[in-house]
């Protein structure tokens, strides 16, 4: 007699040779394949070996593709042994297949005006927009015999059992890079936009494209953006100001006001160190700080140096001392005020979390109120960004910047872009090397390619302390200058802001800072993501939600929660007024006797490559 997983194995070879035999037939994958290893009759394993190998753009695919086979093989090893929900998921695939393959061939005979839907890309799915997607027999097959297998997959992935929490997460993650690599969309030979522009242009755009993949790979890039278009300087960041203080590891900018009257008490940024400052500063018609100037604060900006080699011992304590509690007592003796208002960004949030317990536990009263945006300080939840912080992704990770002395950029900005890999990375390879297209001129996009590097000491200990051990939620689970760090401790009112499609730092992570302080926040969700929602200027506010009810779980915020139209920035200013003393005057002259400028914004630290 036949054992049951002797036929859920020949099964499961039937339907992937189909697979494999109709990718062939429909040219979806130039077929390339090696033979299998010896030894090798794992058919997930051969299969992903047949995707990987005919993947004509395998070299740009940023995963590791051990894990991917090892995702697969976990897929394969489940379904020998859960044979019920395979013969479920095999009999729906099929019968949509047969049901697909049927209608086309119908409406070839002339039998039906239209091949029947069996299947339907998601409404945000832009890859399918094409009218001949839709319209056309043998494309709108293609769609739908990719998206009808990519969710059977998704859905063999997500019923896999026999794993933790993070395994599935890091699982499910490298199964979707898998499936979006392998969509049509991404093949000249599949995508009927590509063949129309190949058609036109006699297959000009062809050859451009081949320009511009070699020139990425020359760059070591995938460019998302014409890196030529603008100038740090001359086209971002050119709110006046002067740089009236340098150290080695930061400069820090005083703006000119631009109202008769100011705040008494100013405003401090202490932006991340991954990326250049001006992403709130990009240019007049959406920087933050050309808005918060035009409400009469008196705004202060730390700009850190791009770490070379030799900076490789710089700690996080070094960015506490020698930049925000050094911007601190500048921005106090230049203004004569006793404390001061301070804005943390992402990882810049997390360090000012740090330095205000520091100082509370100095009996330092310098810090008047914080406001943190899309910034974590309780990392229970990571989101998919915990898939590159595993053990061997982290034991990884820190070799390659023990070696450097820093984390570079570009290994940074892969890991963000294969959070929406369809949209940052395959849109991209269409559009710059099939159609044959110049990246497009973007100053969010300019920001977003021009980073910087992370010291090793800083970037390890910071990863292992928050991320990985969740440290800062534990009262003096991390301790700098021999301080002990308690948020409970704090006492400031806080301004905490979350983006509800913020895929780096999750908005229920950014509402857990609610539960960590001893002082009242107010907490804010945007209607964006993590850089986009920053830039919500007056004339493109996306909406936000507010509720200023106390509350349990984020859950049960968001319920209750009004949703209001607009953009935050007009909440916060209002909320910072009343945190920012009397009006008093504005300079006439930035910096002091002490503090004398030294040139104008945008400094110099801002411009290192």
């Amino acid at each position: 007699m036949t054992q049951p997983s002797n036929v859920v194995s020949q099964s499961l070879q039937e339907w992937i040779r189909l697979i494999k035999q109709t990718l062939a037939e429909t040219s979806l994958l130039i077929p390339q394949h090696r033979p299998a290893q010896e030894g090798l009759d794992d058919p997930w394993l051969d299969l992903i070996q047949y995707l990987w190998d005919t993947n004509s753009w395998q070299k740009l695919y940023s995963g590791d593709p051990l894990e991917v086979a090892h995702t697969f093989q976990k897929i394969w090893e489940d379904t020998i042994h859960n044979s019920f929900e395979f013969w479920s998921e095999y009999t729906d695939w099929w019968v949509k297949y047969t049901k697909l393959m049927n209608s086309a061939t119908l409406n070839m005979w002339g039998l039906v005006p239209h091949v029947e839907a069996v299947v339907k890309p998601d409404k945000n799915d832009r890859r399918f927009k094409a009218p001949a997607w839709e319209q056309d027999t043998i494309f709108n097959v293609i769609k739908q015999f990719y998206l009808l297998t990519a969710t059977t997959m998704l859905k063999s992935g997500g019923d896999l059992r026999g794993l933790d929490k993070s395994q599935h997460q890091k699982l499910m993650f490298y199964l979707r890079q898998s499936i979006d690599a392998l969509s049509p969309t991404n093949s000249a030979f599949t995508n009927p936009e590509v063949i129309q522009e190949t058609v036109q242009t006699g297959g000009q755009n062809i050859l451009k494209g081949m320009e511009n993949f070699l020139h990425d790979l020359q760059e070591g890039r995938l460019s998302i953006t014409d890196m030529e278009a603008f100038k740090v300087g001359k086209d971002l960041a050119t709110t006046p100001g002067e740089v009236i203080y340098r150290n080695k590891l930061m400069e820090i900018i005083q703006y000119r006001p631009t109202t008769e009257k100011v705040q008494e008490i100013p405003l401090v940024f202490c932006p991340p160190w991954i990326n250049r400052y001006y992403i709130l500063d990009l240019q007049p018609k959406n920087s933050m700080i050309k808005f918060l100037l035009e409400q009469g604060f008196n705004v202060f900006m730390i700009s850190w140096k791009n770490p070379t080699a030799d900076m490789s011992n710089v700690t996080l304590e070094d960015y506490m001392e020698l930049g925000v509690l050094t911007t601190i007592d500048v921005a106090k003796q230049v203004t004569g005020a006793e404390k001061v208002n301070m804005v943390g960004i992402c990882i810049g949030g997390i360090l000012l979390s740090m330095t205000a317990a520091y100082l509370t536990a100095k009996k330092d009263s310098s810090i008047n109120s914080a406001t943190l945006i899309v910034s974590s300080q309780d990392f229970s939840e990571k989101g998919e960004m915990s898939v590159f912080l595993d053990g061997p992704e982290l034991a990884l990770a820190e070799g390659m910047m023990r070696v450097q002395g820093y984390l570079d950029h570009s290994s940074l900005a892969t890991a963000f872009f294969m959070l929406q890999s369809n949209e940052l990375i395959w849109n991209n390879v269409v559009t710059n090397y099939l159609m044959g297209k110049d990246p497009p001129a973007f100053d969010l996009l300019f920001w977003n390619s021009d980073g910087t590097r992370i010291p090793y000491a800083t970037h390890s200990y910071y990863l292992r302390n928050t991320y990985v051990e969740n440290n800062l939620i534990k009262p003096g689970g991390i301790v700098l200058k021999g301080v002990p760090i308690d948020l409970q401790q704090l006492t400031q009112d806080v301004y905490s802001v979350g983006m509800v499609k913020d895929h780096i730092v999750p908005w229920k992570a950014s509402w857990q800072v609610t539960q960590l302080t001893g002082g009242k926040v107010r907490f804010v969700l945007g209607g964006s993501g993590h850089i986009a929602g920053i830039l919500s200027t007056p004339n493109k506010g996306r909406g936000y939600w507010l509720n200023e009810q106390p509350a349990e779980t984020a859950e049960e915020w968001l319920k209750s929660a009004t949703q209001c139209e607009g953009t935050w920035w007009t909440d916060w200013t209002d909320w910072l007024k009343d945190r920012s003393g009397e009006e008093i005057s504005a300079p006439t002259n930035l910096g002091s006797t002490k503090f004398p400028p030294l040139l104008p914004a945008p400094g110099t630290y801002v411009l290192e490559k």
